[in-house]
């Protein structure tokens, strides 16, 4: 091929390459809340990080933090939101740089997802049962040890994800290769193999209006960044989940699904020993048994789920 031709070629694919972020970044604007509930606006450190609450403001405070991941937001919590906001005042705020908070090009870490925990549950609530999930346990257990909690409840928690890779980082951050990278992981047929392979034990439970949300928030003006910190392992914590959570004063529950793979039921065994805390296990449910049985998390949540045996328990749903 003559070099002018090459050029040519080049030269054209950047083009398409362009719009086609163009195009897709386009698709996802003017997506709304997910959660049923008020809206309500808190200010951190410059970002805008709204959250979602519902319930009696006299109520015991419930806040649920959402995981981490390519299309991460507060709608992972859509199937016991409602339900736990009859009995609570329940929070659901979006982490920075996920959602509908803002998302500047920073080179977002677990530090600065903890200390946005550790500020908005002593900003923002009283006292609070805290449900977090995956990754965002660790940012939780780290906040409970400054921050007065009543009760800490953990999904499938995690402190270590794919390695530290801060290649993957650069790579997503560039402008026009990056964009696409990040396009094709957050594409609907990518999203989908996730979910089969880690998320859900039924795929039956993954709505095409969640799918269509999860795309949505991955299409947003900015959605690349903090993923790209994630996926490089830049916001996993330094210190170990067990070492964070023996300064940890609250009773611990930690829910997990039987088939979990990528944080396996052996580990949560391993951290309830450690971490003197009781352990419910859902048959089939992997990484999101608070979506595929959320009846029986809810019953978790309000301290209603009885199975037969004391403090530390294994309990069948």
């Amino acid at each position: 091929m003559k070099l002018r031709n090459a050029l040519g070629v080049a030269v054209g694919t950047v083009g398409a390459t362009a719009v086609a972020n163009r195009l897709l970044s386009a698709g996802g604007s003017g997506f709304e809340q997910f959660l049923p509930g008020e809206e309500r606006a808190y200010r951190w450190r410059g970002f805008d990080v709204p959250y979602v609450e519902a319930g009696d403001p006299e109520n015991q405070d419930l806040v649920l933090l959402h995981g981490m991941n390519a299309a991460a937001s507060n709608h992972e919590l859509h199937r016991v939101f409602e339900d736990l906001a009859a009995d609570y005042h329940v929070m659901a705020p979006d982490f920075p740089g996920f959602g509908h908070a803002d998302r500047p090009p920073l080179l977002y870490s677990a530090s600065l997802m903890t200390s946005f925990v550790t500020d908005f549950l002593r900003e923002e609530s009283d006292e609070p049962i805290v449900v977090a999930s995956s990754l965002s346990g660790s940012y939780a257990a780290a906040a409970a040890g400054d921050v007065p909690v009543s009760e800490l409840i953990m999904i499938c928690p995690a402190d270590e994800t794919m390695g530290q890779r801060q290649w993957v980082r650069t790579l997503l951050r560039t402008p026009l290769l990056g964009q696409a990278m990040f396009n094709v992981l957050v594409s609907k047929r990518s999203l989908k193999r996730f979910h089969a392979d880690h998320g859900y034990q039924d795929m039956a439970n993954l709505s095409p209006d969640i799918l269509d949300y999860e795309w949505a928030t991955a299409h947003q003006p900015g959605a690349r960044y903090a993923p790209a910190s994630f996926v490089s392992g830049a916001l996993d914590p330094t210190d170990s989940l067990p070492t964070v959570l023996e300064a940890v004063d609250a009773p611990i529950t930690l829910v997990w699904g039987r088939d979990a793979e990528i944080t396996p039921l052996s580990a949560g065994q391993a951290l309830a020993t450690t971490a003197d805390a009781r352990l419910v296990v859902f048959d089939e449910a992997k990484l999101l048994p608070h979506i595929e049985h959320p009846d029986e998390f809810v019953s978790v949540v309000r301290g209603e789920y009885r199975p037969n045996s004391p403090e530390r328990v294994v309990a069948e749903n």
